[in-house]
């Protein structure tokens, strides 16, 4: 069936009484298990924190380039940081944006023998001394974030005929990855557009984005038809991520998704959040009630044929050595070793 835009939930349904919570986990359901990506509008994040993420961030990219670059990733063992346009693939290929990554700061992990290699993702972030205000405005967007990630989460098991917490354990300590991104204008009018960031499905197990309000670019996958997905004021762009699919059997879809780049002369200021597992979880697979079951598709894999791995951070760190080749040269050349 064809798609001409993505479905719209509100989240305030869960607050009106069990049958206007019951429709809203069936379509919930629904919509991820046939699209896997979803507007997410009643979520309670004021608008005011949103237009304060959104300045804030154009004034970090406004930064003179020596600012930004004194946090480049290529400083941070944990892929945190700035990372300048052109310096990132996806598939082999150049995505044009620029972007800011920053997690939770913990304490890094010493490296030894018994010491897997995806705990070098744990460690400080980056933030740029000429504007301490981004530090401020983004650990409140991410704490906001996850709030409403976490009530997803236990909306979704419910949905999915499981105890609400049933996914309790494996997102003790989550991995709570966010990039603040801009994408500058590099296609030429009546050309065809170029890669802002080439088609992937996300690693994780849930996605909150957020995009400049006015803004287009996102395109969903959808029955080998591009979809595109614009800003909605005020709402987020929900999307399953390939840990989701895994714990159902294919149930739910991680789907494929792409950037486009704006045309010259405009930008797009876009901010992901993934919430994602402990880096040593492995995902529950759940026993889904026999009518679910039956129309679980089994786990697809990436567009590089790679299969998802069952613990988290293996994942995560196969993406960031793919996508990142000048930060591990730098930061984890006894990786490039192995592979070689």
């Amino acid at each position: 069936m064809a798609l001409d835009a993505l479905p719209i939930l509100d989240l305030s349904d869960l607050d009106r009484g069990e049958e206007s919570a019951a429709a809203f986990r069936a379509r919930l359901r629904e919509v991820t298990h046939d699209v896997g990506f979803f507007y997410l509008v009643g979520h309670g994040i004021p608008q005011q924190l949103m237009a304060e993420l959104i300045a804030t961030s154009k004034r970090f990219f406004a930064l003179p380039e020596a600012e930004k670059l004194s946090i480049e990733n290529v400083h941070s063992p944990q892929f945190r940081g700035y990372t300048r346009k052109g310096a990132e693939l996806t598939n082999g290929e150049t995505d044009w944006r620029e972007q800011i990554d920053f997690s939770t700061d913990r304490p890094e992990v010493p490296r030894g023998e018994d010491v897997a290699d995806y705990w070098r993702l744990e460690g400080p972030n980056l933030w740029p001394a000429a504007l301490p205000e981004l530090k401020d405005v983004a650990d409140r967007w991410r704490d906001a974030l996850t709030v409403v990630a976490d009530r997803l989460m236990r909306t979704w098991a419910l949905a999915l005929g499981q105890p609400e917490d049933v996914f309790a354990d494996a997102f003790r300590d989550p991995y709570l990855l966010s990039k603040i991104v801009r994408y500058p204008g590099v296609t030429e009018p009546g050309a065809d557009p170029a890669q802002g960031v080439g088609a992937h499905r996300d690693g994780g197990v849930l996605t909150l984005l957020y995009v400049e309000p006015g803004k287009g670019g996102l395109q969903v996958e959808h029955e080998g038809e591009w979809v595109d997905a614009p800003a909605v004021d005020g709402a987020f762009v929900v999307n399953v991520g390939e840990m989701f699919e895994l714990a159902t059997d294919g149930y739910l879809k991680a789907t494929l998704h792409r950037v486009i780049s704006p045309v010259v002369g405009d930008e797009r200021i876009s901010v992901p959040y993934f919430y994602s597992p402990r880096l040593d979880a492995r995902i529950p697979h759940l026993e889904l009630p026999a009518e679910l079951a039956a129309q679980s598709r089994g786990v697809s894999a990436d567009p590089t044929e790679s299969p998802i791995l069952e613990v988290f951070g293996e994942n995560v760190l196969r993406y960031r050595l793919r996508a990142h080749p000048n930060v591990v040269e730098v930061q984890h050349p006894d990786l490039l070793a192995r592979q070689a």
